[in-house]
């Protein structure tokens, strides 16, 4: 098996396993006012944007997951001004869905997956 394929393997094994966690935050950055639009970045070197919910070294994870906002990634430039409105008319509901911005060394990708009803155990 390839090294992609471990890796987003383990992706699917760490939504399961953080589901409630990410729909948590995802919830608060809406409820508190802080955004309508949440996103989830997966990556695995430090970042310098989001907040960091999920570590590898303290949760057996694969893979960090940081916290942000569609806010953040248009003042950083990763989000166009002129593809604001097309970025909110492709984003799903974070009540059903999660919008994940995943980077790997080769590249980085919006995806949006649907919340995860339950979570697996370690």
């Amino acid at each position: 098996m390839s090294e992609e394929t471990n890796s987003l393997e383990a992706l699917k094994l760490d939504l399961k396993k953080f589901s409630k966690v990410l729909k948590e935050a995802s919830s608060t950055v809406k409820n508190e006012g802080v955004s309508e639009y949440p996103i989830f970045i997966v990556h695995k070197e430090d970042l310098s944007m989001g907040i960091l919910l999920i570590e590898p070294t303290q949760s057996g994870s694969y893979w960090s997951f940081s916290v942000s906002t569609m806010e953040e990634f248009v003042s950083k430039n990763l989000i166009q001004n002129v593809k604001v409105e097309s970025f909110k008319k492709a984003y799903k509901d974070p009540e059903t869905h999660l919008c994940l911005f995943i980077i790997d060394p080769s590249e980085a990708n919006f995806i949006f997956v649907p919340h995860v009803t339950r979570e697996v155990n370690n």
